[in-house]
C-alpha cells in the first residue's frame, strides 16, 4: 500500500487518468446504474493515493 501510494504521489497525473479510465469501464460495464457509487469509490480512491489534492505539494498540508 506503501509503495502505490509513492508512486502515485510521484506520478498524480497518471494515477488519476487510471482511477478515471477504471470508473468509466465499470460504469459502461454496469449500463451506468451505479453512477453516483463508482464516483464516490473514485473520489475515494484519490483521496487514499493522496491525489485528490493535486495542486498542493504537501498532501498532508492543512490536516492540521
Amino acid at each position: 500500500m506503501d509503495e502505490a501510494k509513492n508512486l502515485a504521489s510521484d506520478h498524480p497525473d497518471m494515477a488519476n487518468k487510471g482511477i478515471e479510465e477504471a470508473g468509466q469501464a465499470a460504469d459502461e460495464k454496469t449500463g451506468g446504474r451505479f453512477g453516483s457509487q463508482i464516483d464516490e469509490g473514485e473520489q475515494r480512491a484519490e483521496g487514499f493515493l493522496g491525489t485528490d489534492n493535486q495542486g498542493d505539494q504537501d498532501p498532508q498540508a492543512g490536516n492540521g
